[in-house]
């Protein structure tokens, strides 16, 4: 008798609490994304828009240097925006007359469609669309990517090495800290819960906060180079723009269609005939050291010049791998290398871009 009271208690405290966690998870799901700084702000305002079949793709596009022929085209990673390359920006319209950076499908100021089955292959097809829009289509592109970018640059040099006609011709491509490989590449475990989670990833989608997304994110940094939370709130305010936050398990598919069309696209940096740089955090856990630097060292291209950048870029040894190069950065510098250390990544790519 005793114990079917305590369990009858136990049933009705339960139901009380269920009954009162309704209208709070009711209303945390229905929070605003939060305002846009200034500088995010200022970002978007600054920015443009051009359609691609119905959807609105976000992209900025500054003149630098006068005269100069030479054009960058910037390709972000997951799952932040162009706005990644904020902190080089200035740096690389006094090398280019032009500096471009688009927001992919699905991420930043961009449309963010749902359902919809995002792909490597329709965002390459939105950079070769952006550059038909600014009538840049017969002109001669450098790529410089990071992360997710990095799997799309080389998409697009798969398109370029097989001749199609009207697609991008490029004259170099700079990667960084991008899951060429996809045996080296490590997700973090919430991303490998959003991509497979069948049912459970609409749900945890919903429920993803600022706190579990800062947490989340900030590991990938380096211990001394870590986003402020202003900055952290800057790249959750863009994830959370157009509801960004509801469409990460489909935009995750990308590790799922790495491993799909390696050969493809592993390939496509075989017997290349334009220079290709990688800029490398070797601190990063997704890419970790030295399992991935190997795997590049090993694979069958045919020269490869490794430069340990610890600031002034001194220390050159050699190895097997071809037109290649690698910037190493300071040990303490992580997966994002372009925010952590903005100068020592200038550097690094505008000693690649002048030595050809």
């Amino acid at each position: 008798m005793v114990r079917r009271d305590r369990l009858r208690r136990m049933r009705e405290w339960w139901v009380q609490v269920g009954l009162l966690a309704v209208p709070l998870l009711a209303a945390y799901l229905h929070i605003p994304p939060p305002q846009l700084s200034p500088a995010l702000h200022s970002w978007k305002s600054s920015g443009k828009f051009f359609t691609y079949k119905g959807l609105r793709i976000f992209y900025q596009d500054s003149v630098g240097v006068v005269g100069s022929p030479e054009i960058v085209v910037l390709l972000h990673g997951f799952p932040t925006s162009s706005y990644d390359w904020y902190k080089i920006w200035e740096g690389l319209t006094l090398r280019f007359h032009r500096v471009i950076a688009l927001d992919f499908l699905g991420f930043g100021f961009s449309d963010k469609p749902r359902p919809h089955h995002y792909s490597i292959f329709e965002q390459a097809s939105i950079v070769e669309a952006l550059l038909r829009h600014l009538g840049l289509q017969s002109r001669r592109i450098n790529l410089l990517s990071h992360d997710y970018g990095d799997t799309v640059a080389q998409e697009l040099l798969y398109r370029f090495k097989q001749n199609r006609s009207g697609r991008l011709t490029i004259k170099s491509l700079c990667l960084s800290n991008g899951g060429i490989f996809p045996e080296t590449h490590r997700p973090l475990l919430l991303q490998k819960l959003l991509k497979d989670g069948g049912m459970l990833s609409p749900i945890l989608t919903r429920l993803m906060n600022f706190f579990v997304f800062s947490r989340g994110l900030t590991p990938v940094f380096g211990p001394y180079t870590r986003p402020s939370e202003s900055e952290l709130w800057d790249m959750w305010a863009g994830i959370r723009n157009n509801d960004g936050n509801l469409v990460i398990d489909s935009l995750l598919q990308y590790i799922n269609q790495r491993k799909k069309f390696r050969r493809r696209w592993v390939g496509a940096l075989a017997s290349v005939s334009i220079p290709i740089h990688f800029i490398y955090g070797p601190l990063d856990p997704v890419n970790p050291y030295p399992e991935f630097l190997e795997l590049y060292s090993l694979f069958s291209l045919s020269w490869l010049s490794v430069y340990m950048c610890h600031s002034t870029c001194s220390k050159v040894y050699r190895k097997t791998l071809p037109r290649s190069t690698v910037s190493i950065l300071d040990d303490h510098i992580s997966h994002y290398p372009q925010l952590e250390d903005p100068m020592g990544f200038l550097n690094a790519y505008m000693g690649f871009i002048n030595s050809f």
